[in-house]
């Protein structure tokens, strides 16, 4: 069974900076895509950043180097540094993994995380 677990979201305030980390756990050989999203109620779920296993890297039109993603393949995590945080980046923010391979032939899934809550306020 593969979870997504993040963590490093909380309160902070205008201006400041926040670290998520993604952990992926169970039976994980490789994941060809890691990918942070957000949310606020009543929107559609948007993407943050996502970086492929190679390396490739893809960033929501919003980000405006705000925010920079990378991973760990080794250890199957993906973090997201966020810089210059303003009240409008508050969402719950989801990790996801694409092309997740479970097993030695090739079986591959995507996952979803259960997010954690990042509030900007003063």
């Amino acid at each position: 069974q593969v979870q997504l677990v993040e963590s490093g979201g909380g309160l902070v305030q205008p201006g400041g900076s926040l670290r998520l980390s993604c952990a992926a756990s169970g039976t994980v050989f490789s994941i060809f895509e890691m990918g942070w999203y957000r949310q606020v109620p009543g929107k559609q779920r948007e993407l943050v950043a996502s970086m492929t296993k190679g390396g490739r890297i893809n960033y929501g039109a919003f980000v405006k180097e705000k925010f920079t993603i990378s991973r760990d393949n080794a250890k199957n995590m993906a973090y997201l540094q966020m810089s210059d945080l303003k009240p409008e980046d508050t969402a719950v923010y989801y990790c996801k993994a694409e092309g997740l391979i479970t097993t030695s032939w090739g079986e591959e899934h995507d996952y979803w995380g259960q997010g954690t809550q990042v509030t900007v306020s003063s």
